[in-house]
Parts: C-alpha cells; sequence; structure tokens
C-alpha cells in the first residue's frame, strides 16, 4: 500500500508523513520594545554639582575645598549611580547612539595614533587631563539626563551659572581691571571669570555664548510672569559681557546667533515680536559700544592693524597647519601636539592652534578631522529631528525650544571653533552631550525620531 502525503496548511505543498512540520517563521522581524533608561536622580544632581564647580569654582573662594577635589568627586558620584542603577535594572550600561559611537571611535583613533605622536608621553598626558574628562561628561550627560524634566532643570541651572560669569564680565570692566600688555598700546581686555574655563576673556566669551542660547530658549517656553521678566534680563547682561571681552571671535559668535533666532522666529506669530524687538534694541545700543570696540573689530580684515600681532600670527599659523596636513593626511602629530607641529613647519614660537578644525586635522589627521565633523554634524541633526518631532505638540513645547536653543549653542561652537584652540575640552562637549540628552529626552516623552535608539552594549 502507498504512503499517502497530506498537504500542509501554511503553504499548500504536499509534505511527508514523516516529517516534522514547524511553524512558519514570520517574515517581519519582531520588534522588541526597548525600555527607556530610567531616571538616576543621584546621577544628575552630582552632574549638576560638578557643573557648578566647573563654571562657578567655589574653590578659588575657600581654598579649603581644593583638597576635596569636588569636580571628580562629584563626577566620579554620577558615574557610580548611573552603573549601579543600569545593573539593579538589568539594562545596558550606556544609551548608544550615533553621537556615543563616533566619540568612542574618535578616541580609539586618537590611543591608536598616540605612539606615532611626535611627543607620545605629551599625548598621554593630555588625553588623561583634558580629553577623558570632557568624554567622561559627554557620556554622563547622555545617560543621566534622560527626561525633558531633567534637561530643563539643566538648562535652568546653565543659565544661572551664566549670571555670575557676566556680572564678573561688567565689574572688571567698570572697575577697570584689565590684562596689562607691557610695551603694547592697545583696548584694555579685563580679566576672565576665576574659573578653569574662564578666566581667559575670550574663553569667557565663547562660555557665555554656548549658554545664551539656553537662556533664550527658556524665555521662548513661556515660563511665569516673573521669570519672562528676570529671563530677558539676563540675556542682555550675557550679551553685554561678550562685548565688553572684547573678543572678536565672540562678537561674531554672538551676532551668529542672533542670526539663527531671528531665522528661527521668522515664521512663529507669537514670537517673531520679540525677534523685532531684539534687533530694534540692538541697532539702538550701537552708540554705546565702548571706545574702541571698532578699532578691535577692524583687525578682522585688517590684520595689519593689531598692534598686539595675535592677527598676524594666527593667520601665519594657518598656513603652518595646511602645509603640516600636506605632508602628513592620514596619521598627525598626535592628540595635544600641535604646538610641536606648528614649530615644526614655521620655527619654534610655542603657540597653539586656534582652530578647532585644523587642530583635528593636524593632530589626528584627516580620519580623525572626519570623525569629528561626523560627531558634530550627527549632534545637528539629532536636535534639529527633536525640534520637527515636537514642533506641533504643545506639552513638549520646553522640549521644542531647548531643541532649538541646542542646536543654537552647536552652531555657536561651530562659529567660534575657528578662533579657539578648544577642541577637545569641556566647551564642544558638553553642548554635544546635551544634544545626545535631547534625543534621549525625547524618546522618553513619546515623540518620534527619525532614528531608532540602540540600548544594546557595545
Amino acid at each position: 500500500m502507498a504512503l499517502t502525503s497530506h498537504v500542509s496548511s501554511d503553504n499548500g505543498r504536499p509534505a511527508e508523513w514523516w516529517r516534522a512540520e514547524y511553524p512558519a517563521r514570520s517574515s517581519a522581524r519582531e520588534t522588541v520594545p526597548q525600555t527607556p533608561p530610567g531616571d538616576v536622580p543621584a546621577a544628575f544632581w552630582s552632574l549638576v554639582a560638578f557643573t557648578f564647580v566647573l563654571l562657578i569654582a567655589p574653590q578659588t573662594l575657600i581654598p579649603e575645598l581644593l583638597l576635596f577635589r569636588l569636580a571628580l568627586l562629584a563626577a566620579g558620584l554620577g558615574v557610580i549611580a548611573v552603573l549601579v542603577d543600569r545593573l539593579l535594572r538589568r539594562q545596558p550600561l550606556s544609551v548608544l547612539p550615533a553621537e556615543v559611537r563616533l566619540a568612542a571611535g574618535l578616541l580609539v583613533w586618537a590611543v591608536f595614533t598616540t605612539p606615532l605622536s611626535r611627543w607620545p608621553g605629551g599625548s598621554v598626558v593630555f588625553m588623561a587631563d583634558i580629553y577623558l574628562k570632557s568624554l567622561v561628561i559627554f557620556w554622563l550627560l547622555a545617560n543621566a539626563v534622560t527626561t525633558p524634566r531633567r534637561l530643563r532643570q539643566l538648562a535652568w541651572a546653565l543659565s544661572m551659572m551664566a549670571i555670575p560669569l557676566a556680572m564678573a564680565a561688567v565689574q572688571n570692566f567698570l572697575e577697570g581691571d584689565f590684562i596689562p600688555i607691557p610695551g603694547v598700546k592697545t583696548v584694555p581686555r579685563i580679566f576672565g571669570f576665576d574659573a578653569p574655563l574662564t578666566q581667559n576673556p575670550n574663553d569667557l566669551a565663547l562660555m557665555l555664548n554656548l549658554l545664551l542660547p539656553l537662556t533664550v530658549a527658556l524665555f521662548l517656553s513661556r515660563p511665569s510672569p516673573l521669570l519672562r521678566v528676570l529671563l530677558p534680563v539676563a540675556i542682555g547682561l550675557q550679551a553685554v559681557a561678550v562685548i565688553l571681552t572684547f573678543s572678536r571671535a565672540g562678537f561674531l559668535t554672538l551676532i551668529v546667533i542672533g542670526l539663527a533666532y531671528l531665522w528661527k522666529l521668522r515664521r512663529r506669530k507669537r514670537d517673531r515680536g520679540w525677534a523685532m524687538l531684539a534687533v530694534v534694541v540692538g541697532v539702538a545700543s550701537l552708540p554705546l559700544l565702548p571706545a574702541g570696540y571698532d578699532a578691535r573689530l577692524a583687525t578682522m580684515t585688517d590684520t595689519a592693524s593689531d598692534p598686539t600681532g595675535s592677527a598676524q600670527a594666527r593667520r601665519q599659523d594657518i598656513y603652518a597647519a595646511v602645509s603640516w596636513i600636506k605632508g602628513h593626511p592620514v596619521i598627525g602629530a598626535g592628540i595635544g601636539q600641535d604646538t610641536l607641529a606648528l614649530n615644526a613647519e614655521r620655527g619654534p614660537r610655542w603657540k597653539a592652534l586656534h582652530n578647532v578644525y585644523l587642530q583635528y586635522a593636524v593632530e589626528l589627521g584627516l580620519p580623525g578631522f572626519a570623525l569629528f565633523l561626523l560627531l558634530f554634524g550627527s549632534c545637528l541633526r539629532s536636535v534639529a529631528r527633536v525640534e520637527r518631532a515636537a514642533e506641533d505638540d504643545p506639552a513638549l513645547r520646553s522640549l521644542f525650544h531647548l531643541a532649538g536653543g541646542i542646536q543654537v549653542s552647536l552652531i555657536a561652537f561651530g562659529v567660534a571653533a575657528l578662533f579657539h584652540p578648544v577642541g577637545y575640552h569641556f566647551y564642544f562637549y558638553y553642548i554635544a552631550g546635551l544634544a545626545v540628552a535631547c534625543k534621549t529626552a525625547s524618546e522618553a516623552s513619546g515623540s518620534p525620531v527619525s532614528e531608532p535608539l540602540d540600548r544594546r552594549l557595545a
């Protein structure tokens, strides 16, 4: 008697009776729900404490605090709090969006090229003293600021910390607390704020410009009536302080911030009036600019007229940097070694390269430069996505404005980076961390973004 076959109910093809049948595999890949990282209050407030120590530097007022190494203590507690929370929740130890992966790739390339550095030991010290610290805070921002509420709280903290920085600039100018330059008759430059990132007036202007868009974002998010009065005062104070530093890069960056917000607000009827008012106030304030300010700005185009010689020297450094890159396109001078590279090209002056983009290209070669550009561009794209996703949701008004503010801060850094030697410092990596936090907060709020979040471990 012949064996009979039966028809599979799944595919309609005959199947032998001795063959085991299995459920058909789904053609669509199953979607596993991703649990957003939980809020870790201890990590967040440790981050706020670190930021306070970084910007306000209470240890300069109370020297005894130096014994406690407050910045290291706060950052360490924040990192430990995140890791312990992730382990207890059985979640991945870190979020891994594109920005975190790109930053990790940039670090790997910097480590890989260190043995080929012009001074390997100096590169190791630079990495440990500056770059790794910046990356740790970048990581902490990405993992500790995970909700719109936390992002808003941090923006408020940063805006409030900007006020004493701006007040110090105004006070130093009014009291004549200027940097002495022996033998050079030039416009006096004020001392900065007595903190690691703002002692130099140029660095003070950079920091204020990076924080200013966050203050504007808080104002546009329509807080209480009292705060709507206080925030414009804070915005004006920060803008005035930038001008009083007599920083040419600071002035250009301030103008770009204003133009960026004019572009953003041009189609928003509710906010367009504030933009026009800001333009009117700015134009009306031109006669109030400090004496000699126009002459200072003129040196940007007429470098020969700069009595300090800084404009001429920086132009020569750009030529030397380009020459070095042509001769070393892949493996650069090594992280932190731009000074040695410039010395080799144009003679020993022992001056750092005042251009972040060229700094990466000189030190890490074109691969490192490309990785930095990808990281910078990814941060810009992420906050732009969040801004678009939250635009039409009244419940996400604050997140919408904060995303726009972080975007303007990134643009501000992109302009200021043409004039500062701060490629590996907190200035960029803090704002980049805010961009990642903004994306994570958006996803925690349920606002859709184009790129799905990857929560898997490396």
